[in-house]
């Protein structure tokens, strides 16, 4: 069995020890005075005894529940920017895989994981963790080796520092676990990388009974973060501790002009930045629920072309440098609005962009199968696209409303119950990533978030729209042949109740839009 040497007789060396001690980690981290809320923190996250005042510090940033009696198994601390939160998740790092008392069976490797929100974010906690190590005259002896993302100690432990990605964590003897950023993470795999990340780390976790650290500014009220907030801020819970502290509370040292410049430049933003706030002015377009009720789960990703039935097509076009190039071609269909056939082309991997003219050729190849001769693109697509796309014969139109218009007027036809859409991973993704937000002026917005995309969503929604305000002079070929098979309500199997509900909603969706549309 291997052990690490440093720490004391009953096991582990105190965290407050650690962090202040000129020796170890305190070499790094410097005058204690200004880390003092934070070791405040830490203390009652590992169940060491608090006097009375810094009692009262704590109550403070945590929701007035009392301090645990034991380490917890979980710590989420939500603050505001610049109060050392990456510094503070390697020192943790470091503190896990030296200081606390490991059982290693022989050839076995324990592994510290820390996750950032990016590779550049990854670095510069890597930077901190080693140079707590190679600063402390203790440390440094324990240090085997740094490679460039992992920091290879002679106790048998490695501190790994990535990227957030959940399939790093698979088949790995985790001692602990830090969510650096958490709120902010990409949404590359997943919709919810932080859930997926957490659901994925806690087996690993329970067999070590390792530490789960999660550190992070707040966004929007939705993710992990806000779920634990919401489900334990200010409980006595004796195994979750979260606090909140704004800067204020853990850097008194930042200058309050400046700070007070940014909140008159973005009083909701500064919500957030500097008083560790869930932003109420940002939240999902779209629910899970109405997402969920929209998907066709028993269909196939494609629906074939089929005769006298009328299309309609919307393109995002990309020049191949970040986002996709995609395209979307739905139809009606007894009463609801349903999308065929979603494509996206991307930049290959070990490229840096693909060829638009020949993602565009391959598109209206697509579209002529579906008796589809013109399309409608993005708002502000570059002249280029318009060519491309006559080239191949297809006329191209842009959408006289911006993609954030668009979205808030399909939003009645999710609420209704009136699109079908296929199991697409990558729309479905983009479409749960989709954020509301109310501006000073009193106007809503939609938008990808800080770190996803939305160009199939654009497809879609684009798509969507196009359906709902289509010319009624093509509804008897949208209608069908007349079969007998029974129309959904609310059309009273009549053509015309169809149509008196279309012409119907198209005039609800001019009136939410403030007469941007004209119904038809």
């Amino acid at each position: 069995m291997q052990r690490v040497r440093l720490r004391s007789d009953s096991g582990h060396s105190s965290i407050e020890r650690a962090l202040t001690d000129p020796n170890l980690l305190g070499a790094a981290l410097g005058d204690s005075a200004s880390w003092s809320r934070w070791l405040i923190v830490l203390k009652a996250a590992f169940g060491l005894p608090l006097d009375e005042a810094q009692r009262a510090q704590f109550i403070e940033v945590a929701g007035n529940r009392k301090p645990p009696t034991r380490r917890v198994r979980e710590l989420w601390a939500i603050l505001a920017r610049r109060c050392g939160k990456s510094r503070m998740a390697a020192a943790l790092a470091v503190f896990a895989a030296c200081f606390t008392q490991h059982r290693l069976s022989a050839g076995e490797t324990g592994m510290v994981l820390v996750l950032a929100a990016s590779q550049s974010q990854a670095k510069v906690v890597f930077q901190y963790a080693l140079g707590f190590i190679t600063a402390s005259p203790v440390l440094r002896q324990e240090l085997k080796e740094a490679t460039r993302n992992e920091i290879r100690l002679r106790n048998g432990v490695v501190i790994a520092i990535h990227s957030n990605s959940f399939r790093l964590i698979r088949g790995r003897t985790l001692l602990a676990a830090v969510l650096d950023e958490c709120a902010f993470w990409r949404a590359e795999d997943s919709a919810q990388p932080d859930t997926e990340t957490y659901t994925a780390l806690l087996p690993s976790l329970a067999t070590t009974n390792g530490l789960l650290v999660g550190i992070s500014t707040p966004y929007r009220k939705l993710g992990l973060l806000h779920a634990k907030h919401r489900d334990h801020f200010g409980q006595d819970d004796p195994d979750v501790l979260v606090v909140q502290g704004t800067h204020a509370q853990f850097n008194p040292t930042l200058s309050e002009s400046t700070i007070a410049a940014q909140r008159q430049a973005d009083p909701q933003g500064a919500i957030s930045e500097w008083d560790a706030e869930f932003r109420s002015d940002i939240s999902a377009f779209l629910s899970d629920e109405l997402i969920e009720a929209s998907i066709n789960h028993g269909r196939p990703l494609e629906l074939p072309p089929q005769s006298g039935v009328v299309y309609k097509a919307f393109v995002d076009a990309s020049a191949g440098r970040n986002d996709a190039y995609c395209v979307a071609i739905g139809h009606r269909d007894k009463g609801r609005l349903v999308i065929d056939c979603v494509r996206g082309q991307h930049v290959p991997v070990g490229q840096h962009s693909f060829d638009p003219m020949a993602a565009t050729k391959g598109f209206a190849e697509l579209l002529k199968q579906y008796r589809v001769g013109t399309v409608v693109g993005d708002n502000f697509s570059g002249e280029w696209v318009a060519g491309a796309w006559r080239k191949h014969g297809v006329a191209y139109f842009k959408s006289e409303l911006t993609k954030s218009e668009i979205y808030l007027e399909v939003l009645p036809l999710f609420t209704r119950g009136l699109v079908s859409l296929p199991d697409h991973p990558k729309l479905l993704k983009e479409l749960r990533l989709l954020e509301r937000r109310v501006h000073r002026s009193g106007k809503d917005s939609v938008d990808h978030g800080r770190a996803g995309h939305d160009d199939y969503a654009n497809c879609c929604c684009g798509v969507l729209r196009s359906l709902a305000f289509a010319s009624f002079d093509s509804w008897d070929a949208a209608w069908g042949d007349g079969d007998d098979q029974p129309e959904p309500e609310p059309f009273k199997h009549t053509q015309a109740a169809a149509r008196e509900y279309w012409q119907g909603l198209a005039a609800q969706i001019h009136s939410y839009s403030r007469g941007r549309c004209w119904p038809t």
